[in-house]
């Protein structure tokens, strides 16, 4: 099949297709009469594999070495589960700093709805952000962490 089929029949884009094939991760055939990319039903089950992986969060080079070591006939699976478990606390960080984000922005706006708007006058950009928490130590959150994650480990 060419890389139009290849794409309707995974419900992606050609261009996606085409991604895939530049990162290595699909290897079509040649049609030796005009030279367009062929793709066979296991091209399609790659695919599919790989937009299932990407929804669980593997990287490009994650996948690329999952694959590696199931067409070596290893089985992928304890690489699959190691990857996963160590990024699994990366992500749960990541939503924690996203929802103390989401609280700050929320704050902000409360804050925000009962002050007049500024113009710049040459000393001020945006009063709402400039006088926002002033002289609160939560202004930059992970600087402030990051500094005190160094003091206590001192």
């Amino acid at each position: 099949m060419k890389v139009s089929e290849l794409a309707r029949r995974a419900e992606v884009t050609a261009e996606t297709v085409r991604h895939y094939v530049r990162e290595g991760l699909l290897e079509p055939a040649r049609d030796p009469h005009n030279n367009y990319q062929l793709f066979d039903e296991g091209a399609l089950g790659r695919l599919r594999f790989i937009l299932r992986a990407r929804t669980l969060g593997f990287s490009l080079k994650e996948i690329r070495d999952i694959v590696a070591h199931a067409d070596q006939g290893d089985s992928p699976c304890p690489l699959v589960r190691d990857m996963l478990s160590a990024r699994l606390p990366e992500v749960q960080a990541r939503i924690r700093e996203l929802q103390s984000l989401a609280e700050r922005m929320e704050q902000a706006l409360t804050a925000w709805s009962t002050m007049p708007d500024g113009s710049p006058d040459g000393h001020t950009i945006c009063q709402l952000i400039e006088h926002w928490n002033e002289g609160a130590d939560d202004c930059c959150p992970s600087r402030v962490e990051k500094q005190h994650a160094q003091e206590a480990s001192h």
